[in-house]
């Protein structure tokens, strides 16, 4: 089993292609659950590691560690100063109105949805800034969907998600903010349907973390990754081979959980 799939090392530097549906922090199923467990396995428990950027545990491709306290200190600046350039590829339900566009609403907590990590655009959130631009229109059985190239320029939580959703392109195969607003809570609970796992079309949601570009100790990294075969077969209008077993609710904790009544 190949527990890493790197894309760049160093004596500084680690950078992986993190596959969709491995959360990065250490879960309680052992340590090939996650990719904290799996970076235990290969370097040792005493080797420090510091994640400079996570994704989503459905989102796959580049997460950047730093090997050492001084060099995580000096990218986490980076990133805090939007000195680092990221770029996204999401597979969308429809297309945008624009081929290109900034997308600029504010994103604070949903308090009327029954699952806790829920957000949504509302004015009083948080600002957050996403620029898109069209790459490909794409035709399959399922209907019509679109090849966005995404830019987060700010980092909120599930933010390229929330705000695709709000220009009427949801991610496809997400079970939060999709097209269908019961299909994460059916995963979760264990009771999601044949005909929703046929709505979702993928296990996991089609947002890939492809490139990332930055400057670190004076020089220029250009690091990029290609996404995983479901992604890329639905990119190619080909058929999804998906199992049932794909769709397996995770433990509550590990999925988000529930907001307990809200």
């Amino acid at each position: 089993m190949n527990l890493l799939n790197v894309v760049y090392e160093d004596e500084r530097l680690l950078a992986l292609n993190k596959p969709a549906g491995l959360p990065c922090h250490p879960t309680k199923r052992g340590p090939l659950s996650s990719l904290a467990g799996r970076l235990r396995l290969r370097f040792g428990e005493g080797v420090p590691l510091h994640f400079i950027n996570r994704l989503d545990r459905e989102t796959s491709g580049l997460t950047l560690l730093a090997k050492d306290r001084e060099a995580a200190r000096e990218l986490r600046s980076l990133w805090a100063a939007r000195k680092a350039e990221k770029e996204y590829l999401a597979l969308v339900h429809g297309k945008p109105k624009k081929p290109e566009g900034l997308i600029d609403v504010p994103i604070g907590p949903d308090e009327s949805s029954p699952v806790a990590v829920k957000d949504k655009v509302r004015p009083d959130g948080a600002a957050a800034l996403t620029r898109y631009r069209l790459l490909r229109l794409i035709s399959r059985a399922e209907g019509g969907f679109a090849l966005l190239a995404v830019c987060p320029v700010t980092g909120r939580k599930h933010q390229i998600r929330i705000h695709l959703a709000h220009i009427g392109c949801p991610v496809a195969g997400d079970k939060l903010y999709g097209a269908d607003p019961e299909a994460y809570l059916a995963f979760v609970q264990g009771r999601l349907t044949a005909a929703q796992r046929r709505r979702l079309i993928l296990p996991n949601h089609a947002l890939h973390a492809w490139k990332l570009a930055f400057l670190f100790q004076g020089a220029r990294f250009l690091l990029t990754c290609p996404p995983e075969r479901p992604f890329l077969d639905f990119l190619r209008g080909q058929p999804i081979q998906t199992r049932a077993e794909e769709f397996l609710p995770l433990p509550p904790k590990e999925a988000g959980g529930l907001s307990g009544g809200r």
